[in-house]
């Protein structure tokens, strides 16, 4: 069992993750708001905000145990 000082830790790791998740929401529409935008620079921001979800999935899973017996 995680002690609570790891439990608060990874809490404030999940609250990172998911604020930079909806930073990126808005960075995103942001930029494409005008017509000539970077299309690179958004589809980085895309592959970030992806790769930060699987990070929070993965941070949630380790919390459940598998129950598929």
């Amino acid at each position: 069992m995680s002690s609570p000082t790891e439990a608060d830790a990874k809490a404030a790791r999940l609250a990172a993750l998911r604020s930079e998740h909806a930073d990126l929401d808005y960075a995103i529409a942001a930029l494409t708001e005008k017509a000539p935008f970077d299309q690179v620079q958004v589809q980085r921001l895309k592959k970030r905000k992806l790769w930060l979800r699987d990070m929070i999935a993965r941070l949630e899973a380790q919390g459940h145990p598998d129950l598929i017996a």
